[in-house]
């Protein structure tokens, strides 16, 4: 029986999704100081095994399994996250200024499509302070930083570039990597790195790709582009030292949805993220596979509840995966078991490593 969809879900879903994030959040900050309560759920939750183990960019990562951006935005569970089994966690978005995000309600749930949305609107402590908090976790995983423009639409033009610089430059010394998100739905100017005009003036005023010392840096896009534009936006990427993409970010779009189109209309707008985007985010992976003739690191979010998910993702071109709302209705034990998944599908097709899933 699982525990967490029994009794411990219940209780959380009838709190606020918005409430109910933040007591999640905070108590997993409490659990992640105290290093014996992590090593005792370490015990119970994590699946060692060389076969899931991928060194990427110089990095181990011991499963493909990773924490995507938006649970933590400001790196206060990376320990806790680490003992659930997560090969890595990407912490974010953090902004240059903190910002305390759009106004509650901002965050929903929709259990008819195992979905939810949000508009939480860049919510994190700021570049300074995660930065400072990082320094001193310690981390044994790696841990990627995504960054984004603060939440203002005051701040446009050579400022805007100027302010991702200042959390670009801040974030090198303790990213393991660096995600630079051009496609949050969620902030009042929209989707503003995503004209590629735009995009080009943003990756040369950061100078990627000219030390060869940084971190190495992806991009994440969004699950609402089409074929056109995401080729557009890889004309430019592809002109500098990407590492590799994210994909993807949550979708504006409310197609085929079960749940009530009443409720749709109360909440509004947001990022819709989980089951009804798992078929977008596969073919953009695809898609980005098939254009970067596999030479590039792709991490595979949307829609990954399962380890058929995480092996439908491998074999559209993902190299690792990411998840979030699957945590929110699945519950902590979803690691161990996409895990656990995927090594039975590699024991049952005689495969030796999770790289040769999509051999």
């Amino acid at each position: 029986m699982n525990l967490y969809k029994a009794a411990v879900r219940p209780l959380l879903f009838n709190l606020s999704a918005d409430y109910a994030h933040e007591l999640t959040v905070n108590a997993a900050g409490v659990v992640s100081r105290q290093a014996w309560f992590t090593r005792l759920i370490a015990m119970l939750y994590q699946v060692q095994d060389r076969r899931l183990h991928q060194k990427i960019w110089g990095l181990t990562f011991s499963n493909p399994v990773g924490l995507a951006a938006g649970f933590d935005k400001n790196g206060t569970t990376t320990h806790l996250m680490e003992a659930l089994g997560y090969g890595f966690i990407e912490i974010g978005s953090v902004s240059a200024n903190a910002c305390i995000g759009n106004p509650k309600p901002r965050s929903f749930r929709l259990p008819d499509d195992q979905s939810l949305i949000n508009r939480l609107g860049l919510n994190n402590d700021g570049a300074k302070t995660v930065v400072k908090r990082l320094k001193n976790n310690g981390n044994r995983i790696p841990v990627g930083v995504n960054i984004a423009k603060t939440h203002d639409p005051d701040i446009f033009g050579k400022q805007a570039l100027e302010d991702y610089a200042f959390t670009f430059d801040l974030v090198k010394d303790v990213a393991n990597y660096i995600t630079i998100n051009i496609s949050c739905p969620n902030t009042a100017e929209g989707k503003t790195f995503e004209n590629p005009e735009l995009l080009k003036s943003l990756l040369s005023f950061l100078k990627v790709g000219n030390d060869a010392s940084d971190p190495p840096v992806l991009i994440k896009l969004s699950v609402d582009l089409d074929e056109e534009s995401l080729s557009r936006l890889l004309d430019v990427t592809e002109q500098f030292a990407i590492s590799g993409y994210v994909a993807t970010n949550t979708s504006s779009g409310r197609d085929k949805l079960r749940t009530d189109k009443t409720k749709l209309k109360k909440i509004g707008k947001g990022g819709l993220s989980g089951v009804p985007i798992r078929d977008k985010s596969t073919r953009i992976i695809e898609q980005l596979y098939q254009r970067t003739k596999g030479e590039k690191t792709i991490i595979g979010v949307g829609g990954i509840f399962t380890a058929e998910d995480a092996i439908e993702k491998i074999k559209a071109g993902a190299d690792l995966l990411q998840l979030y709302t699957a945590m929110v209705y699945e519950g902590p034990a979803i690691v161990k078991s996409i895990n656990k998944g995927i090594l039975t599908y590699l024991e049952e097709n005689n495969l030796e490593h999770v790289y040769q899933i999509r051999s």
